[in-house]
């Protein structure tokens, strides 16, 4: 999206600093290392750096102007000459504001999809599913914070018919932010669970800011959700309501094994082919934001079929001798290591299954709690092997009995890649999960090697 300088100061409520050249359309970048003339900078500010450092940087890459905060005008002087400086209040405000003006420009649907855990694997779904009849366009990866949102929004064709938007949270008061500036017509949440709780302090505060996806939800818009009594007593929202859940009469599973899973919803049978009941039970939000787009059920099950992990979350490969490696390394808090184990347990059940877990984050006070919480569910589960990586995940082998499978605890990611590579048996199925800060990518990518020798 291109902005006159007219229609920035318009929508930003901005000033001018300076006028050399108003001339010509702009669009916004806040990136120097990717800047180009045709952009105008604007300058973020974030917990360790502060974008009007870059000012400099950005003008001689040449570009034409910026925008500078109330707090920095006092350091106009020290910028190089521009063609033009817009103040503003605040930069973020203004790059939310440039966005919003976007999307009502191109008027698209817009789903905002949030949930402690499966918001990506859920937006990548209902995308799929969508794409099967409309032009949608969706958040990159993960970007799912103020400056993820402004970047989905303004890169957005200008023949969209969907726009899907990926929302997470640190804390409350976020989601209703994003909430505000993307006005969404469905509003998604697919479960509420422990991840943020050393943030938000419990399951309620957790319940509360999730919910902040319905404050600006249109109020001819729909909300869909997980059946979950958490919701249904917090909920505020009075519009059209649809909830989802394997508790259902109307759902039933056909058949899931490591090749995919076939199961039947409200007198319709649909399939995937990537295991995980938790994909199904991701797929049910994909099937009814489908049926409020007026889509076929075989349109539907089109999409559904086609959809694939993408990098880090459930994706899989093999190394040799038949050994499946699982890679679901995203992200992890107590109910997607849950759901993870269990979808392993179910789809891979002629294998022997090593599971490879490290620590969990962000879960404050309660992070020893959880931790062996898993090795007490685990201790109740049949599977091979349990390999631990970092301290707190040792709890988890604390929690399993000796002699009931084989456990080992490691430090170090190469080490415990190390150990997979020398002692999983052929034809085994290896699943890595852990939080983002665990870098378990690091043994994915150890395995491949060895997998490609």
């Amino acid at each position: 999206m291109k902005f006159s300088i007219d229609e920035i100061l318009r929508i930003t409520n901005g000033k001018l600093l300076n006028n050399r050249n108003l001339t010509g359309e702009f669009s916004v970048s806040t990136d120097t290392r990717t800047i180009q003339s045709e952009h105008i900078y604007l300058p973020l500010k974030g917990e360790s750096f502060d974008g009007h450092d870059f000012i400099n940087s950005a003008l001689d890459k040449g570009v034409k102007g910026y925008f500078i905060d109330k707090n920095h005008k006092k350091r106009f002087l020290e910028y190089n000459q521009s063609d033009f400086s817009v103040l503003v209040d605040d930069t973020l405000e203004a790059y939310l504001k440039l966005a919003n003006f976007y999307r009502k420009k191109i008027n698209p649907v817009v789903i905002a999809i949030t949930g402690s855990s499966g918001k990506t694997t859920t937006k990548e779904l209902v995308y799929s599913v969508l794409s099967q009849k409309y032009k949608v366009h969706k958040s990159y990866l993960n970007h799912n914070n103020e400056i993820g949102l402004c970047q989905t929004i303004l890169s957005m064709p200008k023949d969209t018919d969907f726009l899907i938007a990926e929302m997470g949270m640190r804390g409350l008061g976020e989601i209703e932010l994003l909430s505000k500036y993307a006005e969404p017509d469905i509003a998604i949440i697919t479960n509420i669970g422990t991840a943020h709780l050393g943030r938000l302090g419990s399951i309620e505060n957790i319940t509360k800011a999730k919910l902040e996806i319905t404050a600006y939800l249109h109020k001819e818009g729909s909300f869909i959700s997980f059946d979950d009594k958490k919701i249904k007593d917090t909920l505020d929202w009075k519009g059209k309501s649809i909830f989802y859940g394997f508790e259902s009469p109307d759902f039933k599973i056909i058949e899931t094994s490591d090749r995919g899973s076939e199961f039947l919803y409200k007198n319709n049978s649909y399939s995937l082919n990537t295991p995980g009941t938790y994909n199904i039970l991701n797929a049910l939000a994909a099937i009814e934001t489908g049926k409020l787009a007026g889509m076929t059920p075989a349109k539907i099950n089109n999409g559904l079929q086609k959809y694939s992990p993408i990098d880090k979350r459930g994706e899989s490969f093999e190394i040799g001798n038949n050994i499946k490696i699982i890679n679901d390394s995203y992200n992890a808090n107590p109910d997607s290591v849950k759901a993870a184990v269990s979808s392993m347990l179910e789809s891979y059940k002629n294998r022997e299954i090593v599971l490879v877990l490290g620590d969990m984050a962000e879960l404050g006070e309660y992070e020893e709690f959880y931790h062996s919480e898993i090795g007490r569910f685990l201790s109740e589960k049949q599977f091979y092997s349990l390999v631990t990586v970092g301290e707190k995940a040792g709890l988890i082998a604390d929690l399993i009995s000796e002699g009931k499978v084989i456990v080992k605890s490691f430090t170090h990611n190469e080490e415990t890649a190390k150990y997979l590579i020398e002692n999983v048996n052929p034809n085994s199925a290896v699943l890595l999960k852990a939080s983002r800060c665990m870098k378990f990518e690091e043994i994915a990518e150890f395995l491949k090697k060895a997998g490609a020798k």
